[in-house]
């Protein structure tokens, strides 16, 4: 019998899935980090024989190559798929083999044009045990349609209907692997926190098969759906030429103040990944605060364009945390990272370099006080309501948009929990405009009682 490991990038929304018979392996969907994947699998005596992609990926930068590097495994993916490198073209009915278990192509486009999903069966006697969605059929959802450009999207949702119909037919015990879940901007609406489900299960509680009519499900993907984030144009054309081999982990680069300050001068972004409170309070002049957790990479892909160069501060351990943060800027193609300041903030300091501070505030302090403030929300979705009398301007937008602000008065910059407002008060304190940021609470409270 085969098992699949289940391997999750929080940071993405993301899974990856390792299929094992025997001594043999096929790797689904890698991240580009998958080099301590590949030494466990070494250390077990499990050879990575292929590589499978699912789709071109829009979300992420694709560890394929890295994997068949390391390992010599061949990269198979959607024979409709435009890549520049050699790979196994898989169409519908192609097989390959793992071991015992034999993996079976099933054309589902729809989320994009190529994508091609995967039936694993122990026995090609009996039912598929799963099979490998990627961006089709998702938990609690399915993959959106308009990655591809606006002027494809109806064309792909007609095509996602039929192909969910497909996958819908398959027996009801059947493991459903997706690439995409909750926290991924590729799914079309909110999906269930599990990351893996059965055709059984998504046929009696997935809203998008429950809708049997073609026109209503086309209707239904079209409309409301949130923006993506603006580094996602940059991941189809890096993953169809085929990604830089980078052949091992990030190294960080300790930078004195010296450095960081001349790297700074010739146009690199400096992102500081402290807490909220500690960057208002002190940071490097331009920086901007992005708290390192698993939302960072992301955020820093909506408000630094793509190919910017980047200066990192970070909390202690400072090596541990820079190679946490660089590992996350890989997975979306921010590569180009100078390195960290060397005993940060303190370091900055003592060498008699210039800081910058603004106000905080808890969101208490603008409840009922609202008269006479200008108030800037900066969350990325505005729904009906929100606070009367804000400037509704949503975090991605704000780098292009900051000349609309007024720049003789405080703003207060509020967001869901005050780590977009964070974000968002660093860009406006770099242009100069007085600010203070709703650091703890947010609109939620503001609203309440309205």
């Amino acid at each position: 019998m085969s098992e699949i490991e289940v391997m999750t990038t929080a940071s993405l929304g993301d899974t990856s899935y390792l299929l094992v018979s025997g001594d043999e392996a096929a790797l689904v969907d890698p991240q580009r980090d998958s080099w301590a994947l590949v030494e466990s699998c070494t250390s077990r005596g499990v050879r990575i024989r292929y590589v499978l992609e699912t789709h071109v990926h829009n979300d992420y930068v694709s560890g394929a190559l890295e994997v068949r590097a390391a390992t010599g495994a061949t990269v198979a993916g959607p024979a409709r798929a435009p890549y520049a490198f050699d790979h196994l073209p898989m169409a519908e009915g192609d097989e390959i083999s793992v071991g015992d278990a034999t993996v079976r192509a099933m054309e589902t486009p729809g989320h994009t044009a190529e994508h091609t999903s995967y039936l694993v069966f122990d026995d090609t006697d009996r039912p598929p045990t799963a099979v490998f969605t990627g961006g089709s059929l998702l938990v609690g959802t399915a993959g959106r349609t308009d990655l591809s450009g606006p002027g494809r999207t109806e064309e792909l949702a007609r095509a996602q209907f039929r192909s969910l119909g497909r996958l819908a037919l398959l027996p009801d015990a059947t493991r459903v692997l997706p690439t995409h879940g909750a926290g991924s901007s590729c799914a079309a609406g909110p999906a269930a926190g599990e990351r893996t489900s059965t055709v059984g299960a998504e046929r009696r509680t997935n809203p998008v098969l429950a809708t049997r009519d073609e026109e209503e499900f086309v209707s239904g993907r079209l409309m409301g759906l949130p923006p993506y984030p603006a580094y996602y144009r940059h991941m189809g054309p890096i993953n169809r030429k085929g990604p830089q081999v980078l052949g091992g982990p990030p190294a960080p680069r300790p930078l004195t103040p010296a450095v960081v300050e001349g790297l700074a001068g010739g146009g690199a972004q400096v992102v500081d990944g402290r807490g909220r409170a500690e960057f208002a309070a002190a940071h490097l002049p331009d920086s901007i605060c992005d708290e390192l957790d698993d939302r960072f990479a992301g955020l820093v892909g909506e408000v630094v364009p793509f190919g910017t160069r980047l200066v990192l501060v970070v909390p202690e351990p400072e090596e541990e945390a820079a190679r946490e943060a660089m590992t996350q800027l890989l997975r979306i193609g921010y590569e180009d990272v100078a390195g960290y300041l060397a005993g940060g903030i303190g370091a900055w300091a003592s060498a008699g370099r210039p800081l910058r501070s603004f106000r905080t505030a808890d969101v208490s302090e603008l409840a009922g006080h609202l008269a006479g403030r200008q108030v800037l929300d900066v969350r990325p979705q505005h729904p009906e309501g929100g606070v009367p009398g804000t400037l509704r301007v949503p975090l991605a937008e704000l780098p292009h948009r900051i000349g609309e602000l007024t720049r003789d008065r405080e703003i207060w910059v509020v967001c869901g929990s005050g780590r977009r407002a964070t974000i968002a008060a660093g860009l406006l304190d770099r242009a100069g405009i007085p600010v203070t940021a709703v650091i703890r609470g947010g609109v939620d409270e503001l609203t309440a009682g309205q």
